[in-house]
């Protein structure tokens, strides 16, 4: 079989199982474990894949821009929004990222629900405005347009002299062994700097983020204590379940 063949077996399987295994590639490929890594190398430098032990997992489905991502999984988001408000009390702070989900999640903000939000996304700010009960502490720093969000050291910094209860994250991949992960670095550090500024980490996610991983790390997965995802993600749940984590 040529390399192209392999190339195009590997990315089928992978998109067929979410997952491949070094070992089953060799079987089914008829060649040895080492040729089979370098061919996951070669895949994984050009995007297409991320190595992870004993073989790769796809990338996020997710389109990059915040528009983009808004109306995808629209109805999903609304019913995961809808569980995380229970979580949601008077005189809490919380931490909100600039993901869709959590921006699902503060458009059903009851108007009687007091409480302060910090956040770098500018649609979550802005959204927040007319709310009577709803204090808004926007983070300084660089505006990236593209995900409506401020990122940079100045961002990191003001989140540094927080402390909330609650941060709520949008997760754009989420892996037992990877851990959280995000396609761009400084929304990355970012958002590590987030959940180590909460007294507990609660991620939103989709069942099509699950299971997949980006280049940059913003966490690992057991600084979640909770995940909330829809009927998709409640069928991938037990892996993470036996690390401990709470998921609805």
């Amino acid at each position: 079989m040529l390399k192209e063949e392999r190339f195009d077996y590997i990315l089928r399987k992978l998109q067929a199982d979410h997952k491949v295994l070094h070992t089953e590639l060799s079987n089914d490929l008829q060649v040895s474990e080492d040729t089979v890594r370098r061919d996951l190398e070669v895949l994984a430098q050009n995007g297409l894949l991320i190595k992870v032990r004993g073989g790769a997992i796809p990338h996020s489905p997710q389109p990059y821009t915040f528009n983009e991502r808004i109306g995808i999984h629209e109805d999903d988001k609304r019913a995961i929004a809808t569980k995380a408000l229970s979580f949601l009390h008077n005189g809490q702070t919380i931490i909100m990222d600039g993901g869709t989900s959590t921006y699902a999640l503060v458009k059903l903000f009851p108007p009687s629900l007091q409480l302060t939000v910090v956040t770098p996304s500018i649609p979550i700010a802005m959204q927040l405005m007319e709310h009577p009960g709803v204090e808004v502490i926007l983070t300084g720093g660089r505006i990236f347009k593209s995900s409506q969000v401020t990122a940079g050291i100045d961002t990191i910094r003001m989140i540094e002299k927080m402390r909330a209860d609650i941060c709520f994250m949008g997760v754009c991949s989420l892996h037992t062994e990877v851990g959280v992960t995000g396609p761009d670095m400084d929304e990355a550090a970012v958002k590590n700097v987030m959940v180590q500024a909460a007294n507990r980490v609660i991620a939103l996610v989709t069942g099509d983020k699950m299971g997949t991983a980006e280049p940059y790390k913003v966490c690992n997965i057991t600084a979640m204590d909770t995940i909330i995802t829809d009927d998709a993600g409640l069928s991938l749940a037990l892996p993470y379940q036996q690390l401990g984590i709470n998921v609805i």
